[in-house]
């Protein structure tokens, strides 16, 4: 089968359609016929190296979205011909999700939303769950305040909606000509990139990862939640600080597959290409302004 790798850091490039042999799952494990997949900045994180994996083989993508192809033993509740989105955690793995068939650990999928199609559903995976478990980690009651900086990303987007959903009282900072979209997702307040919010919140959900800028809107005894692990700013002035760091998750994934089929959860793809392009979506991550998930689809 055909999947993305890469054998040496640097640009896009390096990435590479190899012919490699088709997994076969083990006990536990379902094999999935990839038809699209999510391609994350993460991915561009593994193509440079700040996972490490120096001199291996190193499959890239996390997202999928196609149908269970084959089942491994002992698993129970999935059949061949299954509809299945699923996050393949891990940075450094042999193969990841942007290939023709993909591995997974059964309890790594859901059924894939009947309101979208496997294109858009597998932006939801990893951003999805990276985003609701950031407002878990929030923990503020309802009613609470809470500035959302990267508000119109594809994580931060999904953020807001969540937020909202769980009662909060959601400000947005993204750029000025967001406002009227970050508004559409629920948003209360906004504020303009470079700004600051009118008072200080309760707290910080920093998906654009602006680290002691974002602290410094939180009041006193707040709370911050950062999406980089092991890259959030020292805790000061009673603040709780908090590291989110997604895991494979296919019982959330699946109640995050009901909103968006109850239309409560809003899915955005940028563009489609096919895989033997991905160097191509590689460079389009780097390119400002893109608005929704860069998705391979897979024939």
């Amino acid at each position: 089968m055909r999947a993305a790798v890469v054998n040496a850091f640097g640009g896009p490039e390096r990435v590479e359609i190899a012919e490699v042999a088709v997994p076969v799952p083990a006990a536990g494990q379902v094999r999935v016929r990839v038809r699209a997949a999510g391609v994350n900045p993460v991915d561009g994180a593994v193509r440079v190296g700040v996972f490490g994996g120096a001199g291996q083989r190193i499959g890239l993508g996390w997202d999928v979205a196609g149908e269970i192809d084959e089942v491994g033993p002992e698993v129970e509740g999935w059949t061949a011909g299954r509809r299945v989105i699923g996050l393949h955690y891990g940075p450094v793995k042999p193969l990841g999700t942007h290939a023709e068939y993909v591995v997974l650990d059964a309890s790594a999928v859901a059924a894939a939303p009947e309101a979208v199609d496997d294109t858009a559903a597998a932006g939801l995976p990893l951003s999805g769950l990276t985003a609701a478990r950031a407002v878990d980690l929030l923990g503020l009651a309802p009613g609470s305040s809470v500035l959302v900086t990267g508000a119109a990303g594809v994580v931060g987007g999904l953020a807001v909606q969540l937020a909202v959903r769980a009662g909060l009282v959601v400000t947005a900072l993204a750029g000025a000509q967001d406002e009227e979209f970050v508004r559409s997702l629920g948003a209360a307040e906004f504020v303009a990139r470079g700004g600051v919010p009118a008072a200080p919140v309760d707290g910080v959900l920093d998906a654009a990862v602006l680290g002691e800028a974002a602290l410094s809107f939180v009041r006193d005894g707040g709370v911050y939640v950062g999406l980089r692990p092991h890259g959030a700013p020292t805790a000061e002035r009673g603040i709780r600080v908090e590291e989110q760091e997604v895991a494979a998750d296919g019982a959330h994934l699946g109640r995050l597959v009901a909103l968006v089929d109850a239309g409560a959860l809003t899915l955005r793809v940028a563009d489609t290409l096919e895989l033997a392009d991905a160097a191509k979506a590689h460079a389009l991550l780097a390119a400002p302004g893109t608005r929704g998930r860069l998705i391979l689809t897979i024939a």
